[in-house]
């Protein structure tokens, strides 16, 4: 218990000596997040929208080889970003650069190179959430615009990607509170955010398991108001479970779903006059078999 409360005080000094460069660092981490995961959605989607471009064998010889050319890209991008650490990545990307041309081409800001390297990790996860969020849709929808004429992009736009969109969502929030998180190991190419913060306190005062604690909770609220917002999103994209059709519709009225205002429909369960009319009718069906079974009887 004493260690707990010691443990309380070490807290508090900390974040009354050092708050603002913690808050600097959780700011940071996040427009960093938030700005990397729209990057890599748009990344994911051109990437998804290309792949699943369709390609017959009837189909021109240069089309299907440039078809199958940007399908490799695609791929070897996905797999390469995939399967190598972002802190690796970023370290590639951000000392590559002036290595290859003898410094004499440098990052002209930290941030650029931070976000390119999210994004672009981002984008190699979203390609394939977008890929089966396609899928996911039935094809019979995508036959149908190519029945009026629409093309491959017309009908990703118009009738794929609304609906793909809302299946991929939780995907998009698991991939920002990911980056949330993963933004951690951008301290590699200096960039300030909410762990290179820790680093830099722990390495003036020494109090790194306090300072671990601040962290630890500070991710922790992040990413469960993340959670929070996403799970509200979908709520409000999913709209209301209660809804009328539209009663303009000619069709729609003539296909029973028209309600009286005063006597509802046959559907209705507190329709009373249906269900009087419900309860003769099995009245009538009672006695015709009653009858009948005298009869037989006779």
């Amino acid at each position: 218990m004493e260690r707990l409360v010691q443990l309380g005080a070490d807290i508090a000094k900390l974040w009354e000596q050092y708050g603002d460069d913690y808050l600097n660092g959780i700011q940071n981490t996040l427009i960093l997040a938030l700005v990397a995961t729209l990057l890599g959605c748009i990344i994911g989607f051109v990437c998804g929208i290309l792949n699943t471009i369709p390609c017959a064998k009837t189909d021109p010889p240069v089309k299907r080889f440039f078809i199958k050319l940007i399908r490799v890209i695609v791929r070897i991008y996905v797999e390469v970003f995939r399967g190598t650490p972002m802190m690796l990545q970023a370290v590639f990307i951000y000392y590559g650069l002036p290595y290859f041309t003898g410094n004499a081409v440098q990052w002209p800001s930290v941030w650029m190179a931070a976000i390119l390297v999210v994004s672009i990790n981002t984008g190699a996860y979203m390609a394939e959430s977008v890929r089966g969020g396609i899928i996911s849709i039935d094809p019979g929808q995508t036959e149908g615009a190519k029945a009026i004429g629409m093309t491959h992009v017309q009908t990703m736009v118009n009738v794929i990607m609304p609906q793909a969109i809302r299946n991929i969502i939780p995907q998009i929030g698991n991939n920002y509170i990911i980056n949330v998180k993963d933004t951690s190991v951008m301290f590699i190419i200096s960039f300030t955010e909410f762990f290179a913060a820790h680093r830099y306190i722990v390495g003036i005062n020494n109090m790194y398991f306090p300072s671990a604690a601040i962290e630890m909770i500070g991710y922790l609220i992040l990413t469960l108001v993340a959670s929070i917002l996403l799970r509200l999103l979908e709520r409000i994209m999913d709209g209301s479970d209660s809804y009328e059709l539209a009663q303009g519709d000619q069709l729609v009225m003539a296909a029973g779903t028209y309600s009286h205002p005063d006597r509802g429909t046959p559907f209705d369960e507190v329709n009373k006059e249906y269900e009087g009319e419900e309860q003769r009718e099995r009245i009538r069906i009672g006695l015709k078999n009653r009858n009948g079974s005298t009869r037989g009887g006779r």
